[in-house]
């Protein structure tokens, strides 16, 4: 990807204050609405494999290519693809904005290792720069700070997050960057991982009448928690809806298996989510995809080494239509973080 000249200064925006940081957050609603619109997002990882490590039959760009591979195998570097000498890590991806859409609401999560034993974070993974198509860097501080802090330091890691919503409006869809995510580099027996998504809510007169829900938190599905389960009430999902569900996920290394998500609506049978990309019984396997398939972004790594970033279609839960959704999201070993979840689903009017 070429980028626009203009990355090539890092300018400040205006900030917010950072929250004191939590060793994690429950899952609940950071914002919803009913509108003539959608939901849609942009998302990359951030640090990617620089050569194996460990037990692995599976070079470096095989596993980057998509072969079976986890974080843990390999050393792992930030992926920096800016031409400015002084930002350490970047990576961009393509925002899809309908024609005619104004932003309602738009929110950056990031998130990545905290200790390896090559760099380590250095405190400042409270904020980052983003640029918008076209534009010029922005400096954005969490207005939420989570810490995950596991029996094993190297395991630990974080998820911070801010409304860009701003920004996102008067930049549009297209190409964004983000960068200087401050993650951990180097090998983990654990893993190290890294990502970012921006999550952008719009309203557009030509789409159908629809409800949006986003809701956000930092909890670790592992041996001591082995499923949670998300309800949002006061949905009114009408007979034959159609619908779609994001997931944002850290740590979920390809090829463990049991890592599943399905969704209920009602009192109905729940549908177990899946798609070509995205196996039912491996749902948390490094990837990035809207109803599996790849999406616009830059490096675009078919297995991002534990990072999920995916959009699901949910239509066939809907079906027989209900007055709530219900997800629940399970794990087996090693298990994986879970971030965010956002869904959109239409009202029949």
């Amino acid at each position: 990807m070429a980028l626009s000249a203009a990355l090539s200064s890092a300018v400040a925006a205006p900030a917010t204050t950072e929250s004191a940081e939590s060793a994690r957050i429950p899952f609940a609603e950071r914002y919803h609405a009913t509108l003539h619109g959608g939901i849609t997002r942009a998302a990359n990882s951030s640090v990617t494999c620089k050569a194996a490590a460990g037990r692995t039959t599976t070079p470096c760009a095989a596993a980057q290519q998509g072969a079976a591979g986890s974080n843990g195998q390999y050393r792992m570097a930030a992926i920096d693809v800016d031409s400015d000498a002084r930002t350490d890590s970047s990576s961009s991806a393509t925002l899809h904005l309908p024609a005619g859409s104004r932003v309602r609401y738009a929110r950056l999560y990031w998130g990545g290792s905290l200790r390896g034993n090559g760099q380590r974070t250095t405190g400042e993974h409270g904020k980052v720069l983003i640029a918008g198509p076209g534009g010029r860097y922005r400096e954005v501080r969490a207005d939420t700070m989570t810490g995950h802090r596991p029996h094993s330091a190297a395991a630990a890691g974080f998820q911070a997050s801010a409304e860009v919503t701003e920004l996102v409006r008067s930049s549009g869809g297209g190409a964004y960057t983000v960068a200087r995510t401050q993650q951990a580099t180097g090998r983990s027996a654990a893993g190290l991982w890294g990502g970012w998504t921006l999550v952008a809510a719009y309203e557009n007169a030509k789409q159908p009448l629809r409800r949006i829900a986003l809701w956000d938190g930092f909890q670790s599905l592992d041996a001591d928690r082995r499923e949670l389960s998300v309800r949002l009430s006061g949905h009114g999902i009408p007979v034959n809806s159609r619908g779609r569900a994001g997931v944002v996920a850290y740590d979920g290394d390809r090829g463990s298996g049991k890592d599943t998500l399905s969704v209920r609506a009602g009192l109905h049978r729940a549908h177990t989510v899946r798609d070509a990309a995205n196996p039912a019984n491996d749902v948390m396997n490094s990837t990035v995809t809207d109803f599996g398939r790849a999406t616009l972004r830059w490096p675009a790594y078919r297995n991002t080494l534990g990072f999920d970033s995916d959009v699901f279609d949910i239509t066939p839960a809907l079906h027989s239509g209900g007055d709530r959704l219900a997800f629940r999201f399970t794990t087996g070993k090693p298990g994986y973080l879970l971030g965010a979840l956002f869904v959109q689903t239409d009202t029949g009017r």
